[in-house]
C-alpha cells in the first residue's frame, strides 16, 4: 500500500438500518481509527435533532448540511465513517467518498431493515404507513448508486466487523498495525 493510501478513510454506505454505525464503531476500534456517524456529526452541529431539521428545512435542507459535512470528514484521514443512507442521492458526495476512501456498501435484505428499523423515531423517510414499501422504494432508488462507488459490496444480514476486516485485508482497503 502506498504512502498515500495509508489510513484513508473507510466508509460504509448503505440503507438505514443496515449496521453501518454499528460495523464502524467496532471496526474503527479494532483499526485504531477515529468513527464518524455523519447523522450524528450533522446534529451536533446543528444542535437540533435529524426529524426537527427534516421538519424545518425539508430534506432538501437536511442534503445540503450533509453535503457539507461530508466534504469536512473527507478532508481527514484515519476514519471509519458511517453515512446516512441517501448520502449518494448527491453527485458531489459520491465523489467525494469515492475519490477520498475505501467505500462498503452493506447490502442488507429489506425484511431484515424493517426489523431493524420499526421502532425508530428518528428515521424521518419510516414515518410512513408501510416502512417496508418506503424501504423498497429507497432500495430501488439507491441501490444503483451505492453500487457506483463501492469499492466492495457485503450483502446479508450477518455481517460482521470480522468479515469486514477479512474483505479490508482481501482488497488491501486499509493497512494497520496488528
Amino acid at each position: 500500500m502506498n504512502t498515500d493510501e495509508k489510513n484513508r478513510n473507510i466508509y460504509l454506505v448503505g440503507l438505514m438500518g443496515a449496521g453501518k454505525t454499528t460495523i464502524g464503531r467496532a471496526l474503527a476500534k479494532r483499526l485504531a481509527y477515529i468513527f464518524v456517524d455523519s447523522d450524528h456529526e450533522i446534529a451536533a452541529r446543528t444542535g437540533v435533532s435529524l426529524p426537527t431539521i427534516f421538519e424545518i428545512e425539508g430534506e432538501e435542507g437536511f442534503r445540503k448540511r450533509e453535503a457539507m459535512v461530508i466534504a469536512d470528514l473527507a478532508s481527514r484521514r484515519g476514519q471509519v465513517v458511517a453515512t446516512g443512507g441517501g448520502a449518494v442521492l448527491r453527485p458531489e458526495n459520491r465523489d467525494t467518498l469515492s475519490s477520498s476512501g475505501f467505500v462498503i456498501y452493506l447490502n442488507v435484505p429489506l425484511q431484515t431493515l424493517c426489523e431493524r428499523t420499526r421502532h425508530d423515531k428518528n428515521r424521518p423517510l419510516l414515518q410512513v404507513n408501510d416502512p417496508l414499501q418506503k424501504l423498497r422504494e429507497l432500495h430501488q432508488q439507491r441501490d444503483h448508486l451505492y453500487r457506483s462507488i463501492a469499492n466492495v459490496v457485503l450483502a446479508g444480514s450477518r455481517i460482521t466487523v470480522q468479515s469486514v476486516l477479512n474483505l479490508l485485508i482481501k482488497e488491501g482497503g486499509v493497512s494497520w498495525k496488528r
